[in-house]
């Protein structure tokens, strides 16, 4: 009898205490406020992590002027826009707003979308402290919509990069800029998707897909991971009337820091390319080929001496990964191999007659991109100009039979000292250099160990 009164006892203790406990549970939620502490433990905040990483941000305001048709302007109007009957193009001013990072505190690196600043005569970087500053153009890249700027300050925050690369679907993301004008604003979410390609929104397209709220005035601005370090640039977004839906699209970190590294080094960018033409493997391509992955980058095309060619790539083959990285299409092969500068070697895994091979390849340098390094003035036109790092100087690769650089005078293996008496130790210090001079302008170049001019009108 005393063994079940102690266990009838200890009976009504444990239902009291399971009453006690349920009844604190059903009241809690009642309270309008979330607790501060549970069990002594603070509740978890994002706070702590964006105290450190939101004054790397900046919102970006830019004025310009950009060229508008008349084409589709009413012939009764057309007084109001020049003489009547033309359809020159005029000049209209605008204005526009942006956000960006800085990505390197003590240089004043700030990375930012290039439509944001395209066109702009005027930018201008308001810091999160009030702090507003000029900035300059360091270059740009439209192809995949990435720009670098550079504002001298002190005490500037930086924001840390994280490899894009090691990203999963489900991942937290937060979301940092300047929606419509309104000054810095967080949003919250997860990463939706990767490899997102084939959107006709750049045209190298790697994105990632996240439904952190992503609004106009957005762009250019972070995507950072729980830890406060940059995967992504926000650039663009999916929804009627340009407003969120949940669909929001980032350039990642490695794909941005690729390109900006070569803007530092050249003052813009020299994209690689593999010489290959081909399109993304589907179910129906797989059961075609008898291919035994249903993704992956199938090569219908080698094209002959380019860096693939030569580096043992074979129509019919297919490459599922770069530098030990998946990817799933042929646009994402092309975006992360248009990110990787010429002359840098990758790693490109390769499915062969069923069997998985690994090629070492040497990117060369795209057509499109030689057209515009060579353009930094006239005079230069159809030169091939290279940085020799070492000693500082320009190297004249190649000149173009007829071209304007040829009629200048110059030829393959010049070397460019300065210009003017002015010492220039890189490209893009020339083309700086270059960019208002007008007149006559003295080229100081090295021929065959003997230093000269070169005079130019």
């Amino acid at each position: 009898m005393k063994k079940s009164s102690k266990m009838s006892k200890l009976s009504m203790v444990i239902s009291a205490a399971l009453i006690s406990s349920t009844l604190a549970l059903t009241v809690a939620p009642a309270h309008a406020n979330w607790p501060v502490q549970v069990e002594g433990q603070k509740m978890p905040s994002l706070a702590p992590m964006l105290e450190g990483v939101t004054p790397a941000v900046v919102s970006i305001s830019v004025k310009g002027t950009h060229k508008v048709s008349q084409q589709n302007v009413p012939d009764a109007f057309k007084f109001f826009f020049g003489n009547k009957g033309q359809n020159q193009p005029q000049q209209r001013p605008f204005r526009g707003l942006g956000s960006g990072v800085i990505i390197d505190g003590d240089e004043g690196y700030i990375v930012t979308n290039n439509h944001v600043i395209e066109n702009a005569d005027e930018i201008l970087i308001t810091l999160k402290d009030g702090r507003q500053l000029e900035a300059k153009k360091l270059g740009s890249d439209a192809k995949s919509d990435i720009a670098l700027l550079q504002i001298k300050a002190d005490n500037l925050s930086e924001i840390k990069l994280a490899d894009s690369d090691n990203l999963r679907v489900g991942d937290f993301t937060v979301a940092i800029g300047s929606p419509f004008g309104l000054g810095q604003t967080v949003t919250s979410g997860i990463v939706s998707a990767l490899g997102r390609s084939n959107l006709n929104i750049e045209h190298y397209e790697d994105f990632i897909q996240t439904d952190a709220a992503i609004n106009s005035g957005n762009s250019g601005g972070a995507l950072v991971n729980l830890r406060g370090e940059l995967i992504g640039i926000n650039t663009a977004i999916l929804g009627p009337g340009g407003g969120n839906v949940g669909i929001g699209f980032a350039i990642p970190s490695n794909m941005m820091h690729n390109l900006v590294k070569q803007i530092i080094e050249f003052g813009e960018v020299h994209r690689g390319i593999l010489g290959v033409s081909g399109r993304s493997v589907n179910s129906e391509i797989a059961k075609a080929m008898e291919l035994e992955t249903n993704q992956g980058g199938f090569i219908e095309q080698v094209m002959q001496n380019s860096a693939a060619d030569e580096a043992g790539i074979k129509a019919g083959d297919v490459i599922v990964a770069v530098n030990g990285k998946k990817i799933k299409s042929f646009f994402e092969l092309r975006a992360k191999i248009g990110s990787i500068g010429a002359n840098k070697k990758v790693k490109l895994t390769v499915i062969r007659d069923g069997d998985e091979e690994v090629f070492t390849v040497k990117l060369k340098q795209d057509q499109s991109a030689d057209i515009a390094a060579v353009s930094i003035h006239r005079m230069l036109d159809g030169a091939k100009l290279e940085n020799d790092a070492k000693k500082q100087v320009i190297i004249i690769e190649d000149v173009a039979d007829s071209s304007p650089a040829q009629i200048a005078g110059l030829q393959a293996g010049d070397i460019i000292t300065g210009v003017n008496r002015s010492r220039i130790k890189d490209i893009a210090q020339l083309r700086d250099y270059l960019k208002d001079k007008t007149g006559v302008l003295a080229l100081n170049i090295v021929r065959d160990n003997q230093a000269q001019y070169i005079m130019i009108r």
